[in-house]
This record gives C-alpha cells, sequence and structure tokens, in this order.
C-alpha cells in the first residue's frame, strides 16, 4: 500500500512538472516572439533578412497550403524512421556480438568511438560518389552517423551489468539466450535508452543535412534549399521551425515517455524521493 501511495504521488507531481514544464515553454516563445517582432519593428536588418512573425505565419500558411511542407515532413520522417531503425537493428546486434566476443569487442570498440565522433556531414560526399545523389544515399548517411553510438551503448551498457546478478542468474539456471534475452538486455536498457537518444539527435542532424546536401528533390531539407536558393528567408525560419518543433515532439512525447517508464520499472522514482 505504501509502495502504491507513492508510485500515485510520484505520478500526480510527475503531472503538475509537466503542467509547469509547458507554461514555462508558452512563457518563453512568447517572449521570444516579442523580442523577434521589436527587432523587426526597429529595422535591426532588413526584412529580405529578418522576417517578421506575421511573414513567417504567411509563410507556413502557404507552404501547408501547396503541400510543400506536409509532404517534406511526411518524406523526411519516413527516411529518418528508416534509417534509424536500421541503426538499431544492426547497432544492437553488433554490441551483443562485441560483447559475446571479448577480442571483436576491443578492437570494434577502438573504432566506434573514433566513428562516433566523425562529423555526420563528411558521410555526404562518399555516399554520394559510393551511392549517387538518391534516397539510399541520404539513408546510408542516416545509418552511418547513428549506427555506432547504438553499438557502443549497448557494448557499454550489457558490460556494466553488475556481475552478481549474471552469477544469481545462472545459479538459476539461466545460460545462452535465455541469460541475453531475460538479464543482460532488461538490464543494459537504461544506457541503452541514453544511447538511443543521442543516436536519434545524430541521426536527425544528419538526415537534414543529407537532405540539403545531396539535393532531394522533397523533405524539409529541400523546403530549406529552395529557401538558400531563392532568397526566401521566411520560408527557411519556416522549415527551422518545423524542425525544432519535430525534434521537441520526438524528446517529449517518446524518449521523456520510455525514461519515465524506464525509471518506474526500475524503482528509480521512489528511490529520489527517499
Amino acid at each position: 500500500m505504501e509502495w502504491q501511495f507513492g508510485k500515485s504521488s510520484w505520478r500526480k507531481e510527475h503531472r503538475r512538472l509537466d503542467l509547469d514544464n509547458i507554461a514555462n515553454v508558452i512563457l518563453f516563445i512568447a517572449a521570444f516572439v516579442g523580442v523577434w517582432q521589436l527587432v523587426f519593428l526597429l529595422n535591426v536588418w532588413p526584412k529580405v533578412a529578418l522576417p517578421s512573425p506575421a511573414m513567417v505565419s504567411v509563410s507556413f500558411e502557404e507552404l501547408i497550403k501547396d503541400m510543400t511542407l506536409i509532404g517534406g515532413i511526411a518524406v523526411t520522417l519516413y527516411r529518418l524512421i528508416t534509417g534509424f531503425s536500421i541503426s538499431i537493428i544492426f547497432g544492437v546486434g553488433i554490441g551483443l556480438a562485441m560483447v559475446k566476443f571479448t577480442g571483436f569487442g576491443k578492437t570494434m570498440s577502438s573504432f566506434a568511438v573514433g566513428l562516433q565522433s566523425f562529423p555526420s556531414v563528411a558521410w555526404v560526399p562518399f555516399a554520394i560518389l559510393l551511392i549517387g545523389l538518391n534516397d539510399f544515399g541520404i539513408l546510408f548517411v542516416v545509418i552511418m552517423s547513428s549506427i555506432f553510438s547504438v553499438m557502443m551503448s549497448t557494448y557499454s551498457g550489457v558490460r556494466n551489468v553488475p556481475h552478481i546478478y549474471v552469477r544469481a542468474a545462472r545459479n538459476m539456471g539461466a545460460k545462452g539466450v535465455s541469460l541475453f534475452w531475460y538479464l543482460m538486455i532488461p538490464a543494459a536498457t537504461p544506457s541503452l535508452l541514453i544511447g538511443l537518444k543521442q543516436a536519434w539527435s545524430f541521426a536527425w542532424h544528419a538526415l537534414i543535412g543529407a537532405e540539403m546536401l545531396i539535393a532531394a528533390s522533397i523533405g524539409l531539407g529541400h523546403v530549406l534549399l529552395v529557401g538558400r536558393e531563392f532568397q526566401l528567408m521566411d520560408q527557411i525560419i519556416a522549415s527551422m521551425i518545423t524542425i525544432f518543433v519535430i525534434g521537441l515532439i520526438f524528446d517529449r512525447l517518446l524518449f521523456s515517455k520510455l525514461e519515465d517508464k524506464v525509471r518506474e520499472k526500475w524503482g528509480l522514482n521512489q528511490a529520489m524521493e527517499h
């Protein structure tokens, strides 16, 4: 009963914090738009370089009416989900193989750490020459920019599982695949989740850059590219706001929820209260 009461109180506190966060975000946005409008009225920059919030709103309306923004969001999210899913599948698989085969793990981890910090934009020329100016080239950049983070988080998370857990599971008969599936993977989930969040960030950055540099015919990167070529700053800002909002939605509605569920499952929220 005490645990259930603590769980209920944590959920109420969490909802209150969510409402506070929403209020803070609204206040920040209002203040930002107000400063933006003030700078526009003071003519610090010409209208071509810095349009007003109203001008950007009109650009939003036009982009939505001609389906440019809707189509761009749909295609960009398709590329992101496809590339990131492939990164997760192969990253987790290779990370587990690194744990299983010690020599391979030590060698691969050294390369992975270096490639993890490799600038995503540097993969673009390689992808263009190797694959071409197409969606596969964009997906290649997304995968290569995020897979190493998934690999290393899986490798580190599984290796850092306390040995006492492993010995206890083996004493109860767990071994081989069952040991990995029922102990190692759940125990490594918090570390893996952090790695996935970082990998998603890398994939998102790489995708927008690849769409611009590989000159995709559709996508948010293409909308940015067109805005740059025709000096449409209102369209560029509208695209940037869209990219920011999508990133915020993924963080708040996906990764934050997953983190909360993992923390709740592992009892970390109750531990923090005490």
